[in-house]
């Protein structure tokens, strides 16, 4: 049996390293980067040219799509200039060729305002005492998005032209809101116990959006570990995807 073949895009960067690492046995992987890394960029081409892309999406039956800079303090200047081209190309390149779905890299920052508020603040914050974590209030994708800064607002429109995409067109656009991912794969400051997505559990979802059913033609997803103060609801990750996380990090709690 043929095995899928997956592009990457912005594959030389720390996510697509930890995704192509944790597939590359499943399915026939390639990586494209504007940075000629070897071992984790297949072809040298910048998705701010839709030309330079196109070819490479030929054959493909999934595109994972990382292209931008990863930077959450990004100036809009980049956000315009670099991050909202290299999104809407590759979308534009995978209709084109005839792909059946774009795994769209968004983040947790395209609704990171509601950290300002309650209990998300307190939470963020390690305020515990008066919070019972059984009860918290869920932020779901269907609530409003409320990016924190430029690279939020980037990642907010590449789910709305996913969306497009998707209607118009008819391609799945399966947008993931990834939440802490850090080379060390383990909290580094006292948010991160509520906002860790494990190396593990990144894999664990992005196989779960490759293997989706393909009339799942366009949902948002929160990509978190089963953290114990986690306050992204992924009941649709779990229900649309079947994404089960196994990571908690509260492994990590008082162990340094």
């Amino acid at each position: 049996m043929n095995k899928k073949k997956i592009l990457i895009t912005g594959s030389s960067g720390l996510v697509g390293n930890v995704i192509r690492n944790g597939i590359h046995s499943d399915y026939e992987v390639i990586g494209l980067d504007q940075r000629n890394d070897e071992g984790k960029t297949d072809h040298a081409v910048n998705s701010i040219c839709l030309k330079e892309i196109a070819p490479f999406f030929e054959g493909v039956d999934t595109v994972i799509d990382l292209a931008s800079n990863p930077s959450q303090f990004s100036p809009w200047s980049v956000i315009h200039e670099n991050n909202l081209l290299c999104t809407y190309n590759c979308l534009q390149a995978a209709v084109d060729s005839g792909v059946k779905r774009v795994i769209f890299a968004s983040s947790n920052h395209a609704t990171g305002m509601y950290e300002l508020d309650e209990p998300y603040n307190s939470i963020v914050s390690g305020n515990y005492d008066e919070l019972d974590f059984g009860s918290l209030p869920l932020i779901t994708t269907d609530m409003p998005i409320r990016p924190d800064g430029p690279y939020g607002i980037g990642k907010a429109f590449g789910e709305a032209a996913g969306r497009y995409f998707s209607d118009q067109d008819g391609l799945s656009v399966l947008c993931l809101r990834i939440g802490t991912v850090n080379k060390q794969n383990r909290p580094l400051d006292i948010r991160h116990y509520a906002t860790l997505l494990s190396h593990e559990d990144l894999v664990r979802l992005v196989i779960s959006c490759i293997e989706a059913p393909h009339d799942r033609k366009f949902g948002i997803y929160y990509g978190v570990s089963e953290n114990k103060w986690r306050f992204w609801d992924i009941s649709n990750s779990r229900n649309d995807l079947g994404y089960s996380p196994k990571d908690n990090a509260e492994l990590w709690r008082d162990t340094d």
